[in-house]
């Protein structure tokens, strides 16, 4: 066998239609993509970053820059987090990754040994477990409670760490928060019980905020840094979504503890950051520009923000229209993640309804166990209200007609 074994692991389920898309594109047929969130798509990336980053092609900075990151960035990223949660940063907290998803391999790759397990909460984006099983560990499931609007059960959590730490091996707990695909941001007292858990069990916790100004409908972002209470903490953030700016693949990880753990994780994520040499260079210093330009970045994301509240919130509406579908208000991000009546609709699966309905009516969305959640369905509402009242309609009329 010529690949590897571990190789059977690199797979993306957001992605995993599109050849039956392409082909009904390539047989004449007009498609509707509400399955990848590709903001820039939608709201092209403000002028003032693409200024600066041909600024910076212009004035040739075009090399390799120091693998961590050049110091415009670092100093941008110390002032956003001094400035939006109060939290004090040293230089040498901050690592530029090429998108979270490479801050994902630096994590998994210094922290897991074969059989290592990380604590996974379903549903959980794509990337995570993939990027653990390619690192040879393992992922621990636990489950966000949709019945508390995806909360976290704390009890539970605690219960789990007690019985699997030591049989299993646990290293981290990841958080998503704001939540890829479901919507929710955790309140504040869920994180504060799941750090004292981290504390009192010594394990890592991870979260993910890329999301972290994409919030609205009145809900509160609190981010792990503003209560971490000395736990060895990494946060993952981008430039992706608050700044519009997904094909830039500007991501930073940070680890603002001084403990023996966290000053070890700083330590090697800077060895693997310089085993890939460095990011891109331009990209680096449009970032820099647009987290510093708090001017422009402030009219930028109120517009963008107000404008995806609309469509969610538009989308939500429509959709609780459908009987065969139950969905959590999100208030954060820009996905909708409703359950599905699988049973009436005549579905042994999710795969097979998206699949289905990909064919019948043209409209391309992910199934739900490819993020752990089986019988449900994420949908991205960042298009116009016409195309996505056109393709929650086509939804409807095709649950509609399957349920008789």
């Amino acid at each position: 066998m010529v690949l590897s074994e571990r190789s059977k692991y690199a797979l993306n389920p957001i992605d995993e239609d599109n050849e039956l898309a392409e082909r009904l594109i390539k047989s004449g047929k007009k498609v509707i993509a509400l399955n990848r969130g590709d903001i820039s798509l939608y709201f092209p990336t403000p002028k003032y970053i693409e200024n600066a980053a041909i600024r910076a092609i212009k004035e040739n900075k075009t090399y390799y820059t120091r693998s961590s990151g050049i110091p415009e960035l670092i100093d941008a990223v110390k002032g956003r987090y001094k400035r939006m949660f109060n939290v004090k940063l040293k230089e040498e907290d901050i690592i530029t990754t090429q998108g979270v998803s490479e801050g994902l391999y630096f994590l998994n790759a210094s922290l897991l040994n074969p059989g290592n397990h990380a604590i996974i909460f379903r549903p959980y984006y794509t990337q995570y477990v993939p990027s653990i099983e390619l690192s040879e560990g393992k992922a621990y499931y636990l489950d966000y409670d949709e019945e508390r609007e995806w909360d976290i059960d704390t009890d539970e959590l605690e219960d789990h760490i007690k019985r699997m730490k030591e049989k299993r091996g646990i290293k981290y707990i990841m958080l998503t928060n704001p939540n890829n695909p479901t919507g929710t941001v955790l309140k504040k007292n869920t994180l504060e019980r799941i750090v004292d858990l981290a504390n009192e069990h010594k394990l890592i916790l991870v979260s993910d905020e890329i999301y972290d100004e994409v919030v609205y409908n009145k809900a509160k972002f609190t981010s792990v840094a503003q209560v971490a209470k000395g736990v060895p903490h990494v946060i993952l953030n981008g430039a992706s979504k608050n700044l519009d700016a997904t094909g830039f693949r500007i991501g930073f990880m940070i680890v603002p503890g001084e403990d023996k753990t966290s000053m070890e994780l700083k330590k090697k994520f800077a060895d693997f950051a310089g085993v890939r040499v460095s990011v891109n260079a331009p990209a680096q210093y449009a970032v820099a520009e647009a987290i510093s330009n708090t001017k422009e970045h402030r009219k930028a994301i109120g517009k963008m923000v107000g404008e995806i509240e609309g469509r969610v919130n538009f989308a939500f509406k429509l959709l609780g229209e459908n009987p065969y579908l139950q969905t959590v208000r999100p208030n954060s991000a820009y996905y909708i993640f409703p359950r599905i009546d699988l049973k009436s609709l005549n579905y042994n699966n999710d795969r097979e309804f998206v699949s289905e309905f990909l064919r019948e009516k043209l409209v391309q969305i992910t199934r739900g166990s490819g993020f752990g959640a089986r019988s449900h369905i994420r949908i991205v509402a960042l298009p116009a209200k016409p195309v996505l009242e056109e393709a929650i309609n086509r939804l409807n009329e095709f649950c509609e007609k399957k349920a008789r």
